[in-house]
């Protein structure tokens, strides 16, 4: 920062000359051209005087965010990793000092539950092309998580689930596992304009390339419930059991699923991971207490948490001009699950 020794330097007069040009001092004998000379080099120098510097910024107040999820509460209960989710977001919104509260679909579109207009919305969950034209009314400055309606114009967070099940696929195969189920459920879209209408799991998607890559693919391994549950993964569990094949490893759609694979297993007096390795996706922090701990896809929280708050900070401030849609990665945390298959 530019002082006026800086400027008297620059200029090749004396400080004292310059403090009284830049405080117009009238009783100051000097040429027009001294002046003009000195001006111009404190504006090149970007001078901010003294007084202005140390006068204190005005304060603002504080953003009010908006956070909306589609989830009834059964279902949060049912696979607590949106419950974690949410709770990570609204810690992240308090550091950063931000006011957050919810938003509650009625049959006449949301409400909030307090008396604020919100700066802008956290939608976590998937959103029809009606509920986002509601959302948009009520602020247009919307990031959404887990899924990316309107890409050409809202921010989207999502998790790289093709990259979490290559890894978790990767890691089976190194370890000896040829022979690798699928055990998943019924998905709506991440392009949100359509949440009742299902369609296939990206980790289904990339657990079928992986196994046609490697020449070990078998659609009789596939089994797939109604949803992502503890139930549906004993039902589905039960269905791989009782159909006289027996695959090495399992890997499981999410750990509420997989935590019903393991309960099955166990009735059936199945070890694991002797008999067969399981691994299962979300790596919620229940999952390193089961027995045996298990072996999961992890999706850091608190990353997606921090990346949505701050893109909607750039995108309240105007600092983004642009819709994003980012991908965060995802990484595999290793328990006693996995090992290598009995034949090795």
């Amino acid at each position: 920062m530019a002082t006026i020794k800086d400027i008297a330097k620059a200029a090749g007069v004396s400080t004292s000359a310059v403090s009284r040009i830049l405080n117009h001092d009238p009783n100051l004998s000097v040429t027009d051209e001294t002046k003009i000379r000195v001006l111009e080099k404190a504006d090149e120098l970007e001078y901010i005087p003294l007084q202005i510097r140390k006068k204190p910024s005005p304060k603002r107040d504080r953003l009010n965010i908006g956070i909306v999820d589609w989830y009834v509460p059964s279902s949060l209960i049912e696979d607590p990793y949106y419950l974690y989710l949410m709770v990570m977001v609204e810690k992240i919104l308090a550091k950063e000092g931000l006011n957050s509260f919810r938003l509650v679909e009625t049959d006449n579109g949301y409400i909030s539950t307090i008396n604020r207009k919100p700066d802008g919305i956290i939608a976590i969950g998937r959103f029809d092309k009606e509920g986002v034209s509601v959302l948009e009314k009520i602020s247009k400055n919307i990031v959404f998580i887990d899924s990316s309606p309107m890409a050409d114009r809202f921010d989207s967070i999502l998790v790289n689930t093709e990259l979490g099940t290559l890894l978790a696929l990767e890691y089976l195969y190194g370890l000896g596992h040829r022979s690798i189920a699928f055990l998943g459920g019924t998905v709506i879209s991440d392009n949100g304009m359509n949440r009742n209408l299902p369609c296939d799991d990206n980790r289904k998607s990339a657990y079928i390339q992986f196994m046609k890559s490697h020449g070990i693919y078998n659609e009789t391994l596939v089994f797939e419930g109604e949803k992502l549950s503890f139930q549906e993964g004993t039902q589905q569990c039960a269905k791989m059991l009782g159909s006289g094949l027996k695959p090495t490893a399992a890997f499981v759609a999410n750990d509420t699923m997989a935590t019903g694979v393991m309960a099955k297993l166990a009735e059936q007096h199945i070890r694991i991971p002797e008999d067969i390795s399981i691994v299962g996706f979300n790596d919620l922090p229940s999952s390193k207490f089961l027995t045996p701990p298990l072996t999961s896809v992890k999706i850091n929280i608190e990353y997606i948490a921090s990346c949505t708050v701050e893109t909607l900070k750039n995108r309240i401030s105007g600092a983004s001009l642009f819709p994003l849609k980012i991908y965060v990665p995802t990484s595999l945390s290793v328990r006693e699950s996995t090992a290598r298959p009995k034949e090795q």
